[in-house]
């Protein structure tokens, strides 16, 4: 592969482009010379009993149009990237000119979010304006993962309830939407031991809730749960600092029941949520965290 990234293709390219349009230029030079046949300047070739090929010169016009083109194709060439790895005198890139155009659409937005910039989250959230914004960047960014509703779905927390694996605060949620978040549990069967040592855990995982469980499986799988509690803790509450879940809430963000328990511990789990910070700006993030945060609140005002 390397063949391909090496500068002699650049060249090569280069090379090609500048052929063809000399070769452009000496065909409409030689083609030009051509005169009419002092006879009937016919080729010989006859269709339909009386269609001849005649032999005329290209009409001065379209050589005109010719020569304007290849014009115009050296004057781009010379201008803007097209001769290999040459960039052109005016040093155009895609990528300048996108982040030109972003730059500029974001100047423009800093006059509808300026105002709220520096407003509290509490005072946003009592905003009809800045929670229909909040909504709406909602509804363009994050619901296709959590959903119109933000209720989630398997895999996909629930935005309206009160449980946060990291924490529900504005400047938490604000955290977790510019740098994303990536919570992985690793899998843990070799350390809680043999299958039914899984599975007597999974039914003390299900008893810290107090959902239907095997009261003797749960009692004896609780000292192998001491593998689990380095991060759920010995409670089984979670800990936000590390994202891990609270067990003890009837939340089940990966599926309820021994099955999908015993699955987790054997399997483990990676959950990513992107970071959103190259595709929405601070103004943004901090009005989109108060409208989340109004979620789990019930306090949402909806916008006029």
């Amino acid at each position: 592969m390397s063949d391909f990234v090496s500068s002699g293709w650049s060249v090569y390219v280069a090379v090609v482009t500048v052929i063809a349009l000399v070769a452009c230029l000496v065909l409409l030079v030689i083609a030009s010379r051509r005169k009419v046949m002092a006879n009937d300047n016919s080729t010989g070739h006859v269709w339909d009993e009386d269609l001849r090929e005649l032999n005329n010169p290209l009409p001065r016009w379209w050589m005109i149009l010719f020569v304007l083109t290849v014009v115009f194709a050296g004057a781009y060439l010379a201008l803007y990237p097209g001769l290999g790895s040459h960039s052109g005198r005016l040093q155009w890139t895609s990528a300048n000119q996108y982040q030109g155009e972003v730059d500029e659409a974001n100047a423009a937005l800093n006059a509808v979010y300026g105002k709220y910039a520096s407003m509290p989250a509490a005072d946003l959230i009592k905003d009809p304006a800045a929670m229909g914004i909040g909504e709406r960047l909602f509804l363009n960014n994050c619901a296709a993962c959590h959903g119109s509703d933000a209720r989630g779905s398997k895999g996909f927390p629930n935005l309206t309830d009160h449980d946060w694996l990291y924490g529900g605060s504005h400047e938490t949620i604000k955290e977790s939407i510019t740098k994303g978040r990536a919570g992985a549990m690793p899998p843990m069967k070799a350390a809680v031991g043999s299958p039914e040592d899984v599975r007597n855990v999974a039914h003390y995982v299900l008893s810290l809730s107090g959902s239907a469980h095997d009261a003797v499986a749960a009692q004896l799988g609780k000292p192998k749960f001491a593998a689990c509690a380095a991060c759920h803790g010995l409670d089984g509450k979670g800990n936000q600092a590390l994202g891990a879940p609270n067990l003890t809430d009837k939340i089940w963000l990966h599926g309820w029941g021994e099955q999908a328990i015993v699955a987790m511990i054997n399997n483990g789990k990676t959950n990513v949520m992107p970071a959103h910070d190259q595709r929405l700006t601070s103004p943004q993030i901090h009005v989109l965290a108060a409208y989340v945060m109004s979620l789990s609140q019930g306090t949402a005002v909806a916008s006029k």
